[in-house]
């Protein structure tokens, strides 16, 4: 997924996460669209760095998977 859809997908859901508990407390939706322009900053915030946590551990991994697959050709070649 890309940065910008991460972002946007996660500032629609702090939307949605604000229209929600404005309902459950029976306020108007549209009565501090500053909230809403908060929640969606906020969440987007936690979209970017979601992603940028996703991209690094992917690295890790790919790291640690070559390691491992190096310790395992060494450990065949001495077993032989």
């Amino acid at each position: 997924m890309s940065l910008l859809a991460n972002i946007i997908g996660f500032s629609f859901f702090g939307l949605a996460a604000r229209m929600g508990q404005l309902s459950i407390q029976g306020r108007n939706l549209y009565s501090n669209p500053g909230g809403h322009l908060l929640s969606m900053g906020a969440f987007g915030a936690i979209g970017y760095y979601a992603y940028k946590w996703e991209t690094y551990s992917e690295s890790l991994l790919a790291k640690k998977r070559k390691e491992i697959l190096e310790r395992r050709q060494r450990a065949m070649a001495t077993a032989e």
